[in-house]
C-alpha cells in the first residue's frame, strides 16, 4: 500500500521519534525514581500534543509543496485524517491508562517506580504497533475484505466495552498473571527499580517485572482494537503509523494526569464504546457510503466532550461518597 507522504518526511518522522525517546530517557535517568506531579504531567502532556500538531502542520505543508497537483488537492483532507486518527488513538489510550492504573494499584507499585514501567511499555508499544500497522496495511492492500473483518471486530468490541463499563474489574483471575506466577518465583517486596532480586541465595523476579509484563500484554490487547480503528479513517500507512505513534508518545504524561482525576471520568468507557461502534459501522459501510472525515472527527470530539462533561456533572462528591459508604 503506497503513501502520499514524501520519502524525506518518513525519515524526519523516524528521527523525531528516536530523538523524543532519547530525550525522555535522558530526562528520566537524570531525575531518577520520583513521583510525577500533576503539574509535571500537564507540562509534558501539552508538549506532546503541541509536537503532534506541529508534525501534522509539517505534513500538510509538505503535501502543498508537491509538484503533483493531485497531491496538493488532498493536503487538507489528509491532514484532517491525521488529526482524526490521532484523536481516536488518544481517546482509546484513555481506557488503556485505566487498565495500567488498575495494574499499579493491584501490585501497590510505588509512584516513584511507575514512570520507568510506562517508558518501557511505550517503547514496546511503538515496536509492536509499527509491525502490526505494516502487516495490516499489506493485508488490506491484498485482501479488501479484511476491512469488513476489522469493522465487525470493532463493532463487537464496542458493544462488549459498553456492557463491561462501570463493572468492577480485578486481576485475581487474570490467566496471564497466573501463568507468570507458575513459571517463575516472585518476591513479595520491591527492590528499587530492579526486575530481579536475590532471596535466600536464589535469584527471583520482583513484582515490578510482573507489572512490566502485564503492561506489555495490555499493549498487545489494545493494539488489536485501536489499529483497525484508524484504518477506518484512512488507508495511508504513513498517516496510520504517525498518528498512532504520536498518540503513544504522550501516554506516560497522560497516565499521571488522568490518574489524578480518574474518578471524575467514570462514564468515559461508555463514550469510548460508542466511538468504537461508530468506527466499526463506518468500516462496514465503506463500500456503500464513505462517511466524510470531517463527520468522523465531529463524532469523536462530540462523544468525548459529552461523556467527559456528563461524567464531571454526575461524579459523586467526596462528602457524598463518604456518606453513602457510611450508610452502607
Amino acid at each position: 500500500m503506497s503513501s502520499i507522504a514524501p520519502v524525506w518526511l518518513w525519515g524526519f518522522f523516524v528521527l523525531s521519534v528516536l530523538a523524543a525517546l532519547f530525550i525522555d530517557f535522558v530526562v528520566l535517568k537524570k531525575q531518577g525514581a520520583h513521583e510525577v506531579s500533576v503539574k509535571e504531567a500537564v507540562r509534558w502532556s501539552l508538549l506532546w500534543v503541541a509536537l503532534s500538531l506541529a508534525f501534522n502542520a509539517l505534513f500538510w505543508w509538505a503535501l502543498t509543496q508537491s509538484p503533483d497537483p493531485a497531491v496538493v488537492a488532498q493536503a487538507d483532507t489528509r491532514a484532517m485524517e491525521f488529526l482524526t486518527g490521532y484523536l481516536i488513538e488518544k481517546s482509546l489510550a484513555v481506557d488503556n491508562i485505566f487498565i495500567f492504573l488498575m495494574i499499579f494499584t493491584y501490585f501497590a507499585v510505588p509512584p516513584a517506580y511507575q514512570k520507568r514501567v510506562l517508558m518501557l511499555g511505550i517503547v514496546g508499544a511503538i515496536v509492536l504497533r509499527t509491525v502490526m500497522i505494516l502487516v495490516g496495511s499489506w493485508l488490506i492492500a491484498q485482501f479488501h475484505w479484511v476491512l469488513y473483518v476489522f469493522g465487525a471486530f470493532l463493532l463487537l468490541t464496542g458493544i462488549k466495552m459498553w456492557w463491561a463499563a462501570g463493572k468492577e474489574q480485578s486481576l485475581d483471575d487474570n490467566p496471564a498473571l497466573k501463568l507468570m506466577r507458575r513459571m517463575m518465583p516472585v518476591s513479595k517486596n520491591f527492590d528499587g527499580e530492579k526486575f530481579f532480586t536475590v532471596e535466600n541465595g536464589k535469584r527471583i523476579a520482583t513484582p515490578l517485572l510482573m507489572v512490566v509484563a502485564l503492561v506489555g500484554i495490555t499493549d498487545v490487547i489494545f493494539a488489536v482494537d485501536s489499529i483497525p480503528a484508524i484504518f477506518a479513517i484512512t488507508d495511508d500507512p504513513f498517516i496510520v503509523l504517525t498518528s498512532n505513534i504520536f498518540a503513544i508518545l504522550g501516554l506516560r504524561a497522560m497516565f499521571f494526569l488522568l490518574a489524578a482525576v480518574a474518578a471524575k471520568f467514570h462514564l468515559l468507557s461508555y463514550g469510548l464504546a460508542v466511538i468504537l461502534v461508530f468506527i466499526g459501522t463506518k468500516m462496514l459501510l465503506i463500500d456503500v457510503y464513505k462517511i466524510p472525515v470531517l463527520v468522523s472527527l465531529g463524532v469523536v470530539v462530540g462523544v468525548l466532550a459529552i461523556t467527559m462533561v456528563w461524567s464531571v456533572r454526575t461524579a459523586p462528591r467526596v462528602g457524598e461518597a463518604g456518606r453513602s459508604d457510611a450508610s452502607a
